[in-house]
């Protein structure tokens, strides 16, 4: 049998957070060390319209950050136009949302790829169907989570509910770590300098990096297809 390609999923404590950046700085890094990336997005929301089409901006982003691999289409094979969850999103365009395509659509990349990057929609309860969620496709396919959690005032409360999710979510889901995202320029807000430090003091799964305000690198090398390698 061949061996299972690696990889990691990449989810959120929130909408809104920072995970489109952060999985494209992760796919940058590993297409810069020589790796073949792959990057998935099973299903998204809110896409905008361009003419008679609907153009999915977080897999483009993806997309660009692997070095254009593959067929840009087959990033995010299912989006649409509303901002609600995806099923609902799909049945005010008169469709149906294909839950074996969310799973299904990831074959094309493991048969290019060295490493695959997936990205969740919103945070890990976030329904993708009437009976199910992104904790379910996360651990469908049993990749290392990296948590994606806002520097903010709140954020150990949000990174700990999320971490203790994955780890009761049926038999738990692996979790490789945690990554701090700055997603306004610095305020007069004493959390922001020790919400790490609080992190990192009360997580299990290490706090593996730290992104800054406009800027498209982690402020630690890490070798992220190692976290990912089974």
């Amino acid at each position: 049998m061949s061996k299972p390609i690696p990889g990691l999923f990449i989810t959120g404590t929130d909408t809104e957070v920072g995970k489109t950046h952060v999985a494209a700085m992760i796919a940058g890094s590993l297409a810069a060390a020589g790796r073949k990336v792959g990057v998935y997005k099973p299903v998204a929301s809110g896409s905008r319209r361009e003419g008679d089409r609907l153009i999915c901006d977080d897999a483009a982003k993806l997309w660009e950050g692997a070095g254009r691999p593959g067929e840009l289409d087959r990033v995010c094979p299912q989006h649409f136009a509303a901002p609600l969850v995806p099923h609902l999103a799909a049945s005010m365009e008169g469709r149906k949302l294909d839950a074996e395509l969310l799973r299904s659509g990831i074959d094309y990349w493991r048969c290019r790829s060295e490493i695959i990057l997936v990205e969740g929609v919103g945070g890990l309860m976030s329904p993708v169907g009437q009976h199910e969620y992104v904790a379910d496709l996360a651990d469908e396919f049993g990749y290392p989570l990296v948590v994606v959690s806002r520097n903010v005032l709140g954020t150990i409360n949000a990174t700990l509910q999320t971490l203790i999710t994955a780890a009761t979510f049926r038999e738990g889901l692996p979790i490789a770590g945690v990554v701090l995202n700055n997603l306004a320029p610095p305020v007069d807000d004493e959390s922001l300098s020790t919400n790490r430090q609080e992190l990192a003091a009360r997580c299990i799964p290490p706090i593996l990096a730290e992104v800054g305000w406009r800027v498209d690198g982690f402020d630690v090398e890490i070798d992220w297809f190692e976290l990912a390698t089974p």
